[in-house]
């Protein structure tokens, strides 16, 4: 029968800490309202206040064992932050590149535009289709691109040691589409030449990306003209003339995706559904946002998973480590919980006040893991290779206000888990047998 308690206790319990990582903000407040107060205006809240009280003070007396806690949740709070922000950074700079007004055309059946190939005839085709802005000269704003791999030398590597990254051979309507793209640094190519532009973020990661160096893509040389920025994932990325990437790399006349800027977002439809409905293409039709959504899915949802099974482990480790402490400060406080109860106070003070004593000491783990997480690693540069890309991705971790609350129900979680039992063995405890441990 204690078995089937105890396993019973145990779902409970695990089915209770799974309801609260998951709680927000306003239902964490409400529950503190409530603990409020009962612990202001009952009988039993007042006598948790004296006993937690009493606990509490003596803290600064027992600072190495607490100091084991707040160390410990602290620790997990911050890796788990750490390795979430890199999911969040990767998730926002991809979810950043897209727009809904502008949409990606690519062979039908194509995951990415790696694996897709539009042939001129399909490019010359989708640029003619309905809802497509147009610019002063009255061009359609379509831009047919194509994206091969290239390897160059890594910038903080080994000697010798090389990365790869996607190069992008575009046309003068590739500014067009991406009006946020911004040359920061020298010019942009010239058409015809063998000159790169790069992006902010492969300039970081790669070495001799300077405005007039040479750099070897391939078996030819190619002059860096300039760095560009746009604030996404196009940083990590290098651009030149798409003839000539095409000459370069052999690949004909042919193109992966055509970039199209619609003349509004609720044109989407129309262009999709004229571009399906032509029996001379087969293509597949999204916007740039749905298209990199679906791009950071995959690598984010794997981050996440690292971080939480990560951050699982080691909490495990920090609420044995509370676990080990709040007994043996329960142990000596025996007798002072004995006499208590020995006077009238239930056993529901005693459990709360210890829980209290330990969440406290988890509440002082938590933001300070989450604040060491934010100052080190808040903007921190990191690269990984994208889903359905050619070249690592650079980007920049992000502590939120969102992965620091997740940290803090974490810390809080653990403190619950570590504070209860210590706290229903003191309220268990027979009085008798109580005062005559010390």
């Amino acid at each position: 029968m204690n078995a089937l308690i105890n396993l019973l206790l145990l779902l409970g319990l695990v089915a209770a800490m799974a309801v609260w990582v998951m709680l927000p903000w306003p239902g964490a407040l409400a529950l503190a309202l409530l603990l409020a107060l009962w612990l202001a205006f009952s009988r039993r809240g007042g006598q948790t206040r004296s006993v937690a009280a009493v606990g509490i003070s003596t803290l600064t007396q027992r600072l190495g064992p607490s100091a084991v806690i707040v160390v410990g949740i602290a620790g997990v709070v911050g890796v788990l932050v750490a390795l979430l922000a890199m999911a969040e950074g990767y998730s926002q700079t991809l979810r950043g590149t897209g727009s809904e007004d502008v949409a990606i055309v690519m062979r039908g059946g194509s995951a990415s535009e790696v694996a897709s190939v539009l042939d001129r005839d399909s490019a010359t085709l989708v640029a003619q289709g309905p809802g497509i802005a147009r610019n002063d000269k009255g061009e359609p704003l379509a831009s047919p691109e194509i994206v091969v791999a290239a390897n160059l030398p890594l910038r903080k590597g080994e000697p010798g040691e090389e990365g790869s990254v996607q190069l992008r051979g575009v046309g003068e309507q590739a500014f067009a589409v991406r009006p946020q793209l911004k040359i920061v640094e020298g010019r942009s190519f010239a058409p015809g030449l063998r000159e790169l532009i790069v992006g902010r973020g492969a300039a970081r990661q790669f070495a001799g990306m300077v405005p007039g160096n040479t750099v070897r893509l391939g078996s030819q040389q190619w002059t860096v003209a300039g760095v560009f920025a746009s604030g996404d994932a196009m940083e990590s990325e290098i651009w030149a003339d798409a003839s000539v990437v095409a000459d370069a790399y052999r690949r004909g006349s042919g193109r992966n995706s055509v970039i199209v800027k619609l003349g509004e977002a609720k044109a989407f439809n129309e262009f999709k559904a004229a571009l399906e409905a032509n029996p001379q293409l087969k293509v597949d039709v999204s916007t740039t946002l749905d298209y990199f959504t679906k791009q950071s899915e995959r690598v984010t949802q794997v981050l996440r998973i690292i971080g939480i099974t990560v951050g699982s482990i080691m909490g495990i480790g920090a609420m044995f480590g509370a676990l080990n402490t709040m007994f043996a400060a329960v142990a000596a406080r025996a007798r002072e919980i004995a006499t208590l109860r020995a006077i009238g106070f239930t056993g529901v003070p005693v459990v709360v006040a210890v829980m209290l004593e330990t969440m406290l000491l988890a509440l002082v783990g938590g933001l300070a893991g989450g604040l060491i997480a934010w100052a080190l690693f808040n903007g921190y540069n990191a690269s990984t290779m994208t889903a359905g890309s050619v070249g690592q991705l650079s980007f920049q971790l992000r502590v939120t206000p969102e992965l620091l609350w997740t940290g803090l129900k974490w810390a809080l979680a653990i403190g619950f888990i570590g504070g209860l039992f210590p706290a229903m063995r003191a309220a268990r405890l027979p009085v008798t047998t109580a005062l005559r441990e010390l």
